[in-house]
């Protein structure tokens, strides 16, 4: 079975059509179409059924898919270890989805530098799905807050930063008080199903301080956005100092000692690509 055949069936399921994929592979479609035909001969069974312009995969390509991807996985782990981790085909990372435009950009630049034909696929998600992700080896690494149980045996999770909470207030309350600030002004809630939320939710209860909550989201740069047209006040991990410092918003720091995010990457240890990632470790630990 050629793998390059089932790459052509995966790329067709995600694209819903077989022009964007062929698009996306460099093949004309009716070179696709005869990939796709001759791994159904193969297999014995109709993979794809067209529906007008859109396709979609048969029962029988649903039941294969997933194995499809798995294949293409290992394959591309095998010519890793035969060329001594050299990052051939495409590295799989998880970005959390509230730290994916502080963190993303700078590490590619630093990746991108040394492995200039690297190819990397970047999902966004929560910490929690992003982890699991990693554990079924959909991805080969995740950027993400430190887990808050044991880790699965053979993955292992690094810091790269401490993002301390402060709060976030526009310019025209400078020199106010920040607990008084989250107690009087409007306040945007960081998402309480993310961990940042969590600790944030955390230090206002031990403080008493209940907030005048005017919404509830789960994007830190929306939030930052917010405070910016004085919409209200935040209470956030500080987790890209000099973009909001842009925006010309406040960061305020926070009396006794508060408490931070922790920001790391979790991994495979066993990874074939532990070597690239250990390498992605460092870069993301010097550049914060």
């Amino acid at each position: 079975m050629d793998t390059r055949y089932l790459h052509s069936f995966v790329s067709v399921v995600d694209c819903g059509s077989f022009a964007e994929a062929a698009r996306r592979l460099n093949l004309t479609p009716a070179a696709l179409a005869a990939r796709i035909k001759a791994l159904e001969e193969d297999i014995g069974a109709t993979l794809i059924a067209r529906a007008g312009r859109n396709v979609k995969p048969t029962d029988a390509g649903m039941k294969i898919v997933d194995h499809a991807r798995s294949i293409l996985r290992d394959a591309r782990d095998m010519r890793a270890v035969a060329n001594n981790d050299e990052p051939l085909g495409e590295l799989r990372l998880g970005v959390a989805t509230s730290t994916l435009a502080a963190l993303t950009p700078t590490l590619l630049r630093k990746i991108y530098a040394r492995y200039p034909k690297m190819t990397i696929f970047i999902e966004s998600g929560s910490s929690s799905s992003l982890e699991e992700r990693t554990v079924s080896r959909h991805l080969d690494a995740a950027i993400m807050v430190e887990p808050v149980y044991a880790t699965a045996k053979g993955f292992e999770w690094q810091l790269i930063k401490k993002e301390t909470l402060v709060v976030i207030a526009p310019e025209h309350v400078r020199g106010s008080d920040p607990f008084d600030l989250l107690a009087r002004e409007p306040f945007l809630r960081f998402d309480r199903s993310l961990r940042g939320g969590q600790i944030a939710e955390q230090y206002l209860r031990k403080h008493r301080i209940s907030p005048n909550e005017r919404l509830e989201i789960d994007t830190l740069m929306t939030i930052a956005y917010l405070v910016s047209d004085g919409i209200g006040v935040s209470l956030i991990p500080d987790w890209a100092p000099e973009w909001v410092n842009s925006l010309g918003v406040l960061r305020l720091p926070l009396p006794d000692k508060p408490p931070a995010r922790n920001m790391g990457i979790f991994w495979n240890t066993n990874s074939p690509h532990a070597t690239l990632i250990k390498m992605i470790l460092d870069e993301a630990r010097r550049s914060f």
